[in-house]
């Protein structure tokens, strides 16, 4: 396999990291995150002025004629400066759903406004009772002449204070955990019938509890075909965890060199505390769990055409080893820091909160760990027969 990337894709990550390096450091994140708002629109306009919304398009829907790999090397840059504007729930997701199952005219009303910066959309898929589930859906989308009528609750949706649109999973027929019967729908957030309540999260984004009562969508508002999308679903939300899994990267590399600098500056007993080997070994570990993150989401990333077998389990294989590695790069920058490493005024302590937020979303360690087992036990049974 060729890691290098192309000439294209190293000029967006040096020209981002510019960006962000100039116009996004620790103390102007704080004040953001801490802001009314949240966000800044205008560093979104920015990000389309740099080409970074239209990377992953093809040049027929009015991209750059890239794809997975070009979101992994932007999402490792979002995460060394911990940005929070929602580029996987707009880019990743709802770009993922229209580039793969879009109609024409879907992708001409909405895909020139998303990578122009001008449209924002979240992804409205998780419930209360559904935990990881994807085809655990309670949120109920019934046909009523050429319009649907969506009913429900999608809990934690991220980005959906700033978004104009939402991406809604919803069961057009069958129970609740049934595979069949799943579809997807393009709401826009101030239809009538659609209530949100927004709040802060633990690591600087913002999210909303949104709440669906007779809302009334248009036939035309589907993507792909009426109660098959739950493979569809399944691809974009592989998709979104790679690009969760490079946010990582960057968020672990840099929580580890601030602790290293740390060490060389912080004095016990009058000497460095990076001379002392037991801290040494430490962080190594964590340059260890960096390096093998990095491995892992580059090998899921290049997988993620496979076929379906195989893209879950390279994906859930990434997942999980960003999620102990993230954990484990976090835990030990905050103890190598001490107490300090917690505050607000101290940037390592918010890497780590980024860095356990990510072991839960799109599923965490152990439901990962458990995707992995069975399809490696589905494989096994088929070889067998």
């Amino acid at each position: 396999m060729d890691f290098n990337f192309s000439e294209e894709q190293t000029m967006i990550r040096d020209s981002l990291a510019r960006l962000l390096r100039d116009q996004y450091d620790f103390d102007t994140r704080r004040k953001v995150v801490g802001s009314e708002s949240g966000w800044r629109p205008e560093m979104w306009q920015q990000f389309a002025e740099l080409g970074l919304l239209a990377a992953p398009f093809s040049e027929e829907d009015g991209g750059l004629g890239g794809g997975s790999i070009d979101s992994m090397v932007i999402m490792e840059e979002f995460g060394k400066a911990l940005v929070v504007e929602p580029y996987i729930p707009t880019i990743v997701c709802a770009g993922g759903f229209l580039k793969h199952a879009g109609t024409p005219e879907q992708k001409s009303e909405h895909l020139e406004a998303i990578i122009g910066g001008e449209r924002v959309f979240a992804f409205a898929y998780a419930e209360p009772r559904g935990r990881y589930d994807l085809n655990d859906l309670e949120t109920t989308a019934k046909k009523d002449g050429d319009a649907y009528t969506l009913n429900g609750h999608k809990a934690v949706v991220v980005g959906a204070p700033w978004a104009s649109h939402l991406i809604v999973t919803a069961r057009t027929s069958g129970d609740r955990r049934d595979k069949d019967g799943i579809s997807v729908f393009i709401v826009e957030k101030d239809a009538k019938g659609v209530t949100t309540r927004d709040y802060p999260t633990v690591d600087g984004r913002r999210a909303s509890e949104v709440y669906f009562e007779n809302v009334s969508v248009p036939a035309g508002n589907l993507i792909g075909e009426e109660g098959k999308a739950l493979p569809l679903i399944e691809r974009i939300v592989d998709e979104a965890t790679v690009a969760v899994c490079a946010e990582a990267m960057g968020a672990m590399g840099v929580a580890h060199k601030q602790t290293v600098e740390y060490s060389k500056q912080r004095k016990q007993f009058g000497i460095a505390i990076g001379k002392f080997q037991v801290l040494q070994h430490r962080m190594v570990d964590m340059f260890m769990e960096h390096e093998q993150s990095i491995s892992m989401t580059y090998m899921a990333t290049l997988k993620l055409d496979e076929d379906e077998v195989t893209r879950k389990k390279a994906v859930s294989a990434a997942k999980v080893r960003i999620g102990q590695g993230g954990r484990f790069v976090g835990q030990e920058a905050i103890q190598i820091h001490g107490g300090m490493g917690m505050t607000d005024e101290l940037a390592v302590g918010h890497y780590f909160k980024r860095l356990t937020m990510i072991d839960s979303e799109f599923g965490n360690v152990d439901f990962h760990m458990r995707r992995y087992s069975n399809l490696s036990g589905e494989e096994q049974a088929m070889a067998a027969e």
